[in-house]
């Protein structure tokens, strides 16, 4: 006999089980998948089937696509999206709902129409809005787009109404008409900020209104009472009274409240909407979507990166939202539902919001999850979250570093069955996890560490020695079979990364510091200047902690913005404001080019022009070494290592090459599946989807 997982579920969150009636289907209970991009879109259609399915497999009621183009002459190339242009484009769509289906879910679809934020550079169709304007790219692509007849807007509803019909056939329980985040042209038609037609679709808020209007009703007759309506709306554009408000918005769903089967209700820009755990807190959300649900009897859904079930049943008891919305705390733990329901919520794989997830997406690459190292690997390599094959061949693995990737591959290791002993230099776990998590801003962050110990401490397979620093001869002398090198890296303090392929020039009494000397306590005084040549999170926070340490910070970077390659994790703007905000001095396509006792040399990046900023210390954020003499050691004693029954040695996670926290643990993750697996070769080590030839 089967146990019931709600014999086991704390009757506090029985309310997150409840069915709910959206339109003419149900939901089995209020766990609520929210349309998130991916990275794989048309190109990786069985990865993207595959993903959706272990949601549903996960426990989650509603799980809906990425946006949907429905029209060439609205697409968002380089961004690798779902399309859904005709007939051709169904096969794979029906192959995800068919994933979600299997598994008693929902399964929903956001059908959209990108307007003036298509630049169509995979179309080459002339894009279309509400007014002639430039299009809203993230990259300002040199376009405009060009302000719809009443003829195209007639189109556009037939295309609309196509693709529903499209939708309903390949099996979606739920056909979004998508209007936020920037994206949707109906957000474009209801802001007078960019429509400002005098026609019957401008002017007053009702004729804005009356395209998204005119696209429920359409996508209601397409679909009849097979499949549910829901309108996913931003709830301000945050732009005061030139965009559209968050009382407009009230207003509008006060006109049309019962028209759709459910309104998902989502903030400003995909910025603002899925900030980082650095600038946006669990339910950050709450106050602009409050009262909502006064205005309609349809269900509600909003997001928040939802972790906590004590959080997610507040939102329901308090009138606020009926379903529970969720993209990365979905990405990060699928089963995430059924873990509340099974009674393991200490199990939960918490998201950390980094939004390395999205970085996926925005590169035209493979999203990749910091805590869920399986995430886009379901279909191409067969990774599940929950299950991992058993052991090999051989007994015992000796994994040495209890940073994330140490951490990873042992709590792996354990799962697999294995007897793993896990030896860390220092007296703690989470290598540089635990000291990242402790600057400003990114104390979430130290979940990774916090969910793996947890994990780890349950395994009686599985040992942890602190303070033990090894050696080579240590190595050999303990006869493990296997032996996993994850020592981590330094930062550098020669100034050696980008812009310098050699050490700079520093002067021998000049007083340099780096990350590793920051976040282990040793702190500059007075004028500091920071040189970020890594253009990711950690200079800006560094530049931050010492400002709150009282120092004066000129903050120096080649680039033209600071941290530049956090515009992929949508944080790039709240960075700059910051630094602006706390008086950081900001000195931006400027490279360091001589380091002096009192002074930095800064050359313009474009003229070569030289100046001098007074500095007594500088903090040189450049580049790492890996830490991985150990494995080098080793590995010149090949020669030995049967003698000491030792089978394979390998390196690992940053010890191996540095790289952001996200590489480490599915460095960490890969080791341990692939332990004792067959040797591919020279194969591709996952599988892929290519694209058939044309027949003429």
């Amino acid at each position: 006999m089967q146990n019931d997982p709600a014999s086991s579920r704390d009757s506090r969150y029985d309310v997150l089980f409840e069915p709910v009636q959206i339109g003419p289907v149900t939901a089995k209970n209020r766990f609520y998948q929210v349309p998130h991009c991916n990275g794989g879109g048309y190109r990786d259609p069985s990865s993207v089937a595959r993903m959706r399915g272990i949601k549903a497999e996960g426990g989650w009621s509603v799980i809906n696509t990425e946006q949907v183009e429905i029209h060439p002459t609205s697409e968002i190339a380089p961004f690798i999206e779902l399309r859904l242009w005709d007939d051709d484009d169904m096969p794979s769509l029906v192959r995800m709902v068919d994933a979600i289906h299997k598994h008693d879910a929902l399964a929903g679809i956001e059908l959209c129409y990108n307007g003036m934020n298509g630049p169509n550079l995979y179309s080459r169709e002339v894009p279309l809005g509400p007014q002639n304007m430039p299009i809203m790219t993230f990259t300002y692509d040199p376009v405009q787009a060009r302000a719809m007849s009443l003829k195209d807007i007639r189109n556009l509803r037939r295309w609309h109404r196509n693709a529903a019909i499209r939708a309903r056939d390949c099996g979606f329980d739920l056909v979004y008409v998508y209007g936020a985040h920037g994206f949707g042209v109906i957000q474009h038609f209801l802001s007078s900020w960019s429509n400002q037609r005098t026609d019957e679709y401008g002017g007053s808020l009702e004729n804005r209104a009356r395209l998204l209007r005119e696209i429920i009703e359409d996508t209601k007759d397409a679909v009849g009472d097979k499949c549910a309506v829901p309108v996913r709306l931003l709830i301000d554009e945050l732009m005061g009274d030139k965009g559209l408000t968050n009382n407009e918005v009230r207003d509008v769903i006060g006109m049309l409240g019962e028209l759709p089967d459910l309104w998902d209700l989502t903030h400003g820009s995909w910025d603002e909407d899925s900030g980082t755990s650095r600038f946006k807190d669990e339910a950050a959300q709450e106050s602009l979507v409050k009262g909502f649900k006064e205005l309609t009897t349809k269900p509600v859904v909003g997001v928040g990166r939802f972790t906590s079930p004590d959080t997610m049943v507040r939102m329901v008891k308090s009138g606020i939202l009926d379903f529970i919305g969720c993209a990365r705390p979905s990405i990060a733990d699928p089963f995430l539902p059924n873990k509340i329901n099974e009674g393991r919520v200490e199990d939960i794989r918490e998201c950390i919001g980094c939004n390395i997830c999205v970085t996926g997406d925005m590169t035209g690459g493979i999203s990749r999850c910091t805590q869920n190292p399986t995430f886009m690997e379901e279909w191409r390599k067969d990774w599940h979250p929950e299950l991992m094959q058993r052991k090999g061949a051989s007994s015992n693995v000796l994994v040495v570093g209890a940073g994330p990737a140490g951490m990873e591959a042992t709590r792996a290791l354990g799962l697999r069955g294995y007897d793993v002993a896990l030896a860390e230099a220092s007296q703690h776990y989470g290598g540089r996890v635990r000291l990242e998590s402790a600057l400003p801003g990114l104390s979430v962050w130290g979940r990774v560490s916090d969910y793996r110990e947890q994990q780890i401490i349950k395994q009686a397979n599985v040992q942890t020695y602190f303070d033990s620093r090894l050696d080579t001869e240590q190595i050999l002398e303990f006869g493990f079979e296997n032996i996993a090198i994850a020592t981590g890296s330094t930062w550098r303090r020669d100034g050696v990364g980008r812009q310098h392929l050699v050490p700079m020039p520093i002067a021998d009494d000049a007083n340099i510091f780096t990350p590793d000397d920051l976040m282990n306590g040793r702190t500059p005084t007075g004028r500091v200047l920071l040189f970020d040549d890594d253009h990711f999170y950690i200079g800006a926070v560094l530049a931050e902690l010492l400002i709150e340490k009282g120092c004066e910070v000129s903050f120096v970077t080649p680039a033209a913005t600071v941290s530049e390659w956090t515009v992929n994790t949508l944080e790039q703007g709240f960075i700059q404001k910051r630094l602006i905000e706390l008086g950081a001095d900001i000195h931006v396509t400027k490279n360091v080019t001589r380091v002096n006792a009192s002074s930095v040399e800064i050359e313009c990046t474009y003229t070569g022009r030289i100046e001098e900023l007074a500095a007594d210390s500088v903090v040189l954020v450049t580049s790492r070494s890996p830490e991985d003499s150990l494995f080098l050691e080793l590995e010149t004693r090949e020669q030995e290592w049967a003698d000491h029954g030792i089978k394979s040695v390998k390196v690992l996670g940053d010890a191996q090459a540095p790289a952001p926290i996200a590489w480490a643990t599915y460095a960490g993750h890969r080791y341990a599946r692939e332990l004792d697996e067959p040797d591919r070769g020279d194969a591709v080590p996952f599988r892929r989807e290519r694209v058939g030839m044309a027949t003429r």
